[in-house]
């Protein structure tokens, strides 16, 4: 089952930067989590989750006092890996904070909304969309009865914890997420995804929507 926005193209991964850090040469990443940064840069799924709950695991027993931030630039993706993710933000004892950059889309969305109160922000020309669980069910009949029944458990679960998130009722959040929901980051502010649109050198006014 997963949660995600419209499928990218695969391609060859991008090299990983290698930085200057003292005498010694590490890849950026490394880097950056020394200074309790984490990247969620691409689609959700187990191996990004075990990694990503593996770093916030080490940086809180490092230092539960101070805070872990997180970016993301994510399409969505799997339900379990994205929840194993959201499940290790709420159970360590330091603050995550959130950030999108690019496109924070499905459980993309629902991982920024779940940072820290206060603490979750976007760059003005992010994209921000929410909806509900994509599942295709196969089989026998009482297969295809048991995994309905799953995506719509699922589809609750995952519509009150962005109720508690944002503040919004439960209906809204049912209305809003029936199908796909893109926000600019002033209107997710409005609507209690974030909490800060993060401000640059040189922004835009924002057009009009079309009216189709």
């Amino acid at each position: 089952m997963e949660l995600r926005g419209p499928r990218p193209q695969r391609k060859p991964p991008a090299p990983v930067p290698m930085v200057t850090f003292g005498e010694n040469q590490m890849d950026v990443y490394s880097r950056l989590a020394k200074d309790r940064i984490l990247l969620l840069g691409r689609q959700v799924d187990d191996e990004v989750a075990n990694a990503l709950v593996a770093q916030m695991l080490f940086l809180s027993a490092d230092d539960p006092s101070k805070d872990i931030t997180l970016y993301i630039n994510s399409p969505g993706g799997s339900v379990s890996a994205g929840l194993a993710i959201f499940d290790t933000m709420q159970y360590i004892p330091c603050d995550v904070a959130t950030i999108c950059f690019g496109t924070a889309a499905s459980m993309g969305a629902f991982l920024l909304s779940a940072g820290a109160k206060g603490k979750r922000k976007s760059l003005p020309n992010a994209r921000i969309m929410i909806h509900q669980p994509l599942g295709g069910a196969q089989g026998q009949a009482a297969d295809i009865e048991i995994q309905a029944k799953e995506i719509l458990f699922i589809r609750s679960l995952l519509n009150g914890y962005l109720s508690g998130a944002t503040g919004q009722d439960l209906a809204t959040i049912e209305r809003d997420t029936d199908r796909d929901f893109f926000m600019a980051p002033e209107e997710a502010l409005d609507y209690g995804i974030i909490d800060e649109v993060i401000p640059t050198k040189r922004t835009l006014p924002k057009p009009p929507k079309p009216v189709l």
